[in-house]
């Protein structure tokens, strides 16, 4: 059985076409997708991120480019898991010239992928198929990348919906439905 010793952080990168970016530099996406093998061969377990996120919380996992620790874009507003993954939602601080780059490339579909920076907490090798099952990862960043290890982890839409618009829409629902 090959276990990565606790010590080792580890990158794991997804991508699905960016179908915006706000003017603010908001977006979304998945970071981690939930029984899928990446490249490497290792397929992240949903709950994997539970103790991490409720150690860390969204506010200490850095957003960083590339994985590069000297290029800080922005700030996650939101982790969470869900049903098929790890769902994030951060914004872009374009008062800083990389993420200002970052966020045209993003608008204009040419960058789109995450990756996770990552701890291996607990894991199992499955010797048939020669996958690694994540079992508990403790996750340190989040990274926009030009190409994710797993390639369904990816920016999926900019927030562009004023919040009157949603609320708009849920009270025509409500009555519409109801």
């Amino acid at each position: 059985m090959m276990v990565a010793a606790p010590s080792v952080r580890e990158r794991k990168f997804l991508p699905e076409p960016v179908s915006g970016v706000d003017a603010e530099g908001v977006f979304e996406g998945y970071a981690s997708l939930f029984g899928e093998a990446d490249l490497g061969k290792d397929v992240v377990m949903p709950g994997a991120f539970r103790d991490s996120l409720k150690k860390r919380g969204a506010a200490q996992v850095r957003l960083l480019w590339q994985h590069d620790p000297a290029q800080p874009i922005g700030r996650w507003l939101s982790i969470a898991e869900d049903l098929r993954g790890l769902r994030v939602r951060g914004r872009l601080n374009l008062a800083v010239g990389r993420a200002r780059d970052i966020h045209a490339l993003m608008r204009d579909g040419a960058v789109d992928g995450l990756s996770i920076g990552f701890r291996v907490e607990r894991a199992r090798a499955e010797r048939p198929t020669g996958l690694r099952r994540l079992e508990r990862l403790d996750l340190w960043e989040i990274s926009v990348v030009t190409f994710p290890m797993l390639p369904g982890a990816r920016v999926e839409t900019v927030k562009q919906a004023a919040p009157k618009l949603a609320t708009h829409i849920r009270s025509t629902a409500v009555r519409l439905f109801s």
